[in-house]
């Protein structure tokens, strides 16, 4: 389980840091500061450097996110058409994103992933132009899922000793 939960996490910190780098990159633009999510312009060495950014405390949310939910996600749809598990993924991933940025918001006064900036943005915390993201996202990590199955026996093996 443990190393489920590392696993998830490091992917999505990985994933988001890449996301973020190439978001800027293609777009031109950057938030203006962490407290501020309005988007300034970047110069062509600036989109050039990649830079991507996360939260410590994300990888956390990871793990958690898609090793109680995303799991049992998706062994409960394993035998669905693909349209249909992504689509379930997708809407899963945007209830999951949506609660927790409302707690954050609740609870800290902000989201770190605040959407406002965008027209398809949903109380600031979800964008709905995001759907085919998390539909691939989805369908990618039942892959990812699949192996640490497979990977679960020998790693056993190799602690045990």
């Amino acid at each position: 389980m443990w190393l489920h939960f590392f696993a998830y996490g490091v992917f999505g910190w990985c994933a988001e840091i890449v996301w973020t780098a190439c978001y800027d990159a293609v777009t031109g633009t950057r938030r203006a500061s962490i407290s501020d999510v309005s988007r300034v312009p970047i110069t062509p060495r600036e989109r050039a450097v990649l830079l991507g950014r996360t939260y410590l405390w994300m990888l956390p949310l990871y793990g958690a996110g898609v090793l109680f939910g995303f799991e049992p996600l998706h062994d409960a749809v394993r035998s669905l058409a693909w349209p249909l598990r992504g689509g379930l993924y997708a809407g899963a991933f945007f209830a999951a994103e949506a609660g927790v940025g409302l707690l954050f918001k609740r609870l800290l006064g902000r989201c770190p992933w605040d959407y406002s900036y965008a027209r398809t943005n949903l109380l600031g915390v979800i964008r709905l132009d995001y759907a085919p993201v998390w539909f691939a996202v989805g369908l990618l990590m039942e892959r990812v899922h699949d192996l640490l199955r497979a990977l679960d026996a020998p790693l056993r093996a190799a602690l045990a000793g």
